[in-house]
């Protein structure tokens, strides 16, 4: 699998723009990134539906991702009958230690009657959802948003380009998912019978976490240079885009810190920038907020009990208290606390600033916090605080 038009081989950095930003700290890094189930999916089902509508599989089939990086896969399996086809792809993750790395992916697409629309299908080794508190209804096949999104997107330029309709089923299978999921969460979050289709941007940004903190440091080390006052420290994309929405900063100021929110905050303290911004997804800064710097899944869990405490101290009753505590999510937690109009986004955003301020120990450094959903929507922020 290669993407085209970079020279960075397979899922690296755009080549042009600023020297600082997420693009500059994977290119230091030295790793290689990869492709998220998600673009997989959309790969095979892009390859599937253009064989029903022209009876020929494109291979490689070229996909154009959220942020305009357009990769190439070459198709591992294919098959077709007058209603349906499948093709396949296999995952590459890169340098990442991904345990869906190797996986073969495949889309089942079969054509329905006009006007049914896109409709989607957990076939083998893709798992469904059972117990609320993620971002799709119980029930539903665990394929998240963006790549529901990023598929649908994909049929309509195919129907439009070959004269089809775009109303279809999409089944996606994973060969030996169900066995692959015992590895992940998804069993804990009553994700069951298999994986999660999952990205938000198509690309698996690989982390050493040596390599990454090496990054962070020079992104630090670049801002600085660069004469920057305010930086921001980022989960995500998502979380990126949120920040510079808010405060319009350039790329330079913008650190990916992934899951190394120490990392951030240790070399800040010994370098320090007048102003920054950590922003994230509520549910990883809240493990902030409870004191880990490290905010992986595999080093750290979302306390629900810690979660509840915040609630209680923000007003909710003892009930609603109850509830945050048996919550499935964070996510589940927070929308609860929204539902009863107690502010547990910002409780947790304001702890987590003092958490960040602590371990500055002091350094000349403002802190604020910004906590979003996974759509980007704002559901919590701290004020801006200095050292004391």
């Amino acid at each position: 699998m290669t993407e085209p038009g970079t020279g960075t081989g397979a899922g690296g950095g755009r080549t042009g723009g600023g020297a600082g930003g997420r693009d500059a700290q994977l290119k230091h890094t030295g790793l290689r990134s990869g492709w998220t189930t998600g673009a997989c999916a959309t790969a095979a089902t892009t390859a599937a539906y253009t064989a029903l509508l022209t009876g020929d599989f494109p291979d490689p089939v070229t996909i154009t991702l959220p942020k305009g990086h357009t990769p190439a896969f070459a198709l591992a399996m294919e098959e077709r009958s007058p209603d349906r086809a499948m093709a396949a792809v296999v995952k590459d993750a890169g340098d990442d230690p991904d345990v869906t790395h190797g996986a073969l992916v495949r889309a089942t697409v079969r054509l329905l009657p006009p006007g049914a629309g896109v409709v989607f299908r957990a076939g083998p080794g893709v798992g469904t959802v059972t117990r609320p508190g993620l971002p799709l209804d119980v029930g539903e096949p665990a394929i998240n948003p963006v790549p529901r999104r990023l598929m649908r997107s994909h049929v309509a330029e195919v129907a439009e380009r070959h004269g089809g309709t775009g109303d279809v089923e999409i089944t996606i299978s994973v060969d030996n998912g169900e066995e692959i999921a015992r590895s992940t969460w998804n069993p804990r979050l009553g994700i069951l019978g298999g994986l999660s289709i999952l990205g938000t941007t198509g690309i698996v940004v690989p982390y050493s976490c040596s390599a990454w903190i090496d990054s962070i440091r020079r992104g630090v080390d670049v801002a600085r240079a660069a004469g920057r006052t305010h930086v921001a420290g980022c989960t995500g994309s998502t979380s990126e885009k949120t920040v510079v929405a808010t405060y319009g900063l350039p790329e330079d100021a913008l650190l990916d810190m992934g899951d190394f929110a120490g990392a951030v905050l240790k070399y800040v303290r010994r370098h320090p920038v007048d102003r920054l911004t950590i922003c994230g997804g509520f549910a990883k800064l809240s493990k902030l907020a409870a004191g880990h710097l490290d905010l992986h899944s595999a080093r750290s869990q979302v306390d629900k009990a810690f979660l509840a405490g915040l609630a209680a101290k923000a007003g909710a009753n003892a009930s609603l208290t109850a509830e945050v505590a048996e919550a499935n999510t964070g996510l589940a937690a927070l929308q609860l606390c929204q539902a009863g109009a107690i502010p547990l986004g910002d409780a947790v955003a304001t702890t987590a600033r003092d958490q960040a301020l602590s371990v500055l120990r002091g350094a000349p450094v403002a802190v604020d916090v910004i906590c979003i959903d996974r759509a980007g929507t704002v559901v919590g922020r701290s004020g801006v605080r200095g050292a004391a």
